[in-house]
């Protein structure tokens, strides 16, 4: 089954803990502190493999999570780093942010790696806190937590050539006699019901076609899973429209323009891309039947009595011809080819492979596109204090301020006068008086409370 859109949650690791243990040896009774570092916590990587060609998997496992960092343990031992987690993904993969829509990383190349999801930081042993004040600290730092994000996976298929047109307009057959693709081929609407694609040569040089399902009017709305599968277009560098001649019910000219209104409606960046027309099934007509409108002419009819009789007498020539004089208004090459027949295609590839040889590949998803979720913050970032005031009490909040906080010992004035210190250190205490912070006022950090008394008017 081909799945190309998959909705999963990611979690890195979390830092394992500081140790806060203390040197025990025989004749050293007061041993210093000895208390190992945690280890950071697994990361989130995402690898594109040319393996892949569906997000099947996705379908039933949708949590992803990677290990945890140890704890740090005596004697100075750190804790073991938690093992990353790789996600193997299709080629042509975009991951996409849930909650803001915007992509984190687009995947285009094989055994490309992306770091979406960092772990989190190991924490410090005590063995980091001791000073000449500070011969034996309580405390240590607790790891950091690791990263949560709900994804959305959409796989784009990669492909210089895309297949364009209505249902049962020829492109499965065109691509099965192109390449060596094996699509379903059938005389109805929606024969292909998944992307298809295969690779053609052309003196000894290749690129790659996409066969794309069938599009109809409406289709950039959702009709007949035409959202599904327009987004399958965006990555090609030429869209080759393929046009029905044999079918008598769907005028050729407006089949040309109502498909290229989809794809407008779906994304505008589309009608920018080289478009070439192939009108298909030409086994099935008789060109020389135009001689008709001549032969009517030289029996005295008029122009418009002619073309009427022409019409009348081989619709499907006449339409075929007339579609040809519309299209002069545009600046759109067009190819006639019988596919079943093999008869005008290697015309077709030739000139694709001139033009390709002239368009450059752009990627669907530029660097400044790219959103990230805060693996890339700086010190100053990561140490910022936010102040919210309510009243008479100030809400403080921060990445490092948290972890120092969940770090604590409450009961050793060493390891609160460290967490003071980084307040004061960040300029959160000048800020707060600034704002007017007083004694009295209440200090709150995550869920606890603390009344603030001045230590400048403390006397000694």
């Amino acid at each position: 089954m081909f799945i190309d859109r998959a909705k999963i949650k990611l979690r890195s690791g979390d830092g394992g803990n500081g140790a806060v243990t203390f040197r025990h040896a025989p004749y050293v009774p007061m041993g210093g502190p000895d208390g190992g570092d945690g280890g950071d916590g697994g990361n989130i990587i995402f690898l594109a493999d040319e393996g892949l060609s569906t997000l099947m998997d996705f379908k039933y496992k949708k949590n992803y999570v990677a290990d945890n960092g140890e704890n740090g343990r005596r004697r100075k031992q750190y804790g073991k780093k938690g093992e990353d987690l790789v996600i193997r993904v299709p080629i042509g993969t975009v991951v996409i942010d849930d909650a803001t829509g915007r992509p984190m990383a687009d995947l285009v190349r094989h055994n490309q790696k992306v770091l979406l999801l960092r772990g989190g930081k190991g924490g410090k042993g005590n063995v980091h806190f001791k000073n000449s004040v500070r011969q034996a600290p309580n405390f240590g730092i607790a790891g950091g937590s690791g990263m949560e994000v709900t994804v959305i996976l959409s796989l784009k298929m990669i492909a210089d050539v895309g297949l364009v047109g209505f249902p049962n307009a020829g492109k499965s057959t065109f691509l099965s006699v192109t390449t060596s693709a094996k699509p379903k081929i059938g005389n109805y609407d929606f024969t292909t019901i998944a992307p298809n694609l295969g690779v053609a040569s052309v003196y000894g040089e290749s690129f790659t076609i996409a066969d794309i399902a069938g599009i109809i009017k409406g289709a950039s709305e959702g009709a007949g899973m035409g959202d599904a599968f327009l987004k399958h277009i965006e990555r090609t560098r030429i869209l080759l429209h393929l046009i029905d001649a044999s079918n008598p019910e769907r005028d050729l000219y407006e089949a040309y323009l109502t498909i290229n209104h989809e794809l407008g409606a779906f994304n505008p960046k589309l009608l920018k891309k080289e478009q070439i027309v192939v009108v298909t099934k030409m086994d099935l007509l008789d060109l020389t039947r135009e001689k008709i409108r001549k032969e009517a002419m030289d029996a005295g009819f008029s122009e418009d009595e002619a073309d009427k009789i022409f019409k009348e007498e081989a619709p499907l020539e006449w339409a075929y011809f007339s579609f040809i004089e519309k299209m002069k208004e545009f600046d759109v090459k067009v190819f006639e080819v019988s596919s079943v027949k093999n008869e005008g295609v290697q015309e077709v590839l030739k000139y694709l492979l001139e033009r390709l040889s002239n368009i450059e590949k752009e990627p669907l998803v530029t660097a400044d596109e790219l959103y990230d979720p805060g693996l890339t913050k700086s010190k100053d970032e990561y140490e910022k204090i936010d102040i919210e005031r309510e009243g008479r009490v100030y809400v403080l909040s921060g990445e490092k301020l948290y972890k120092i906080f969940d770090s604590t010992n409450f009961n050793d004035m060493g390891s609160i006068r460290y967490l003071y210190n980084h307040i004061e250190k960040t300029g959160a205490i000048k800020a707060m008086k600034e704002m007017g912070l007083s004694d009295g006022d209440i200090v709150k950090i995550k869920d606890y409370e603390f009344d603030f008394f001045d230590e400048e008017n403390t006397d000694d």
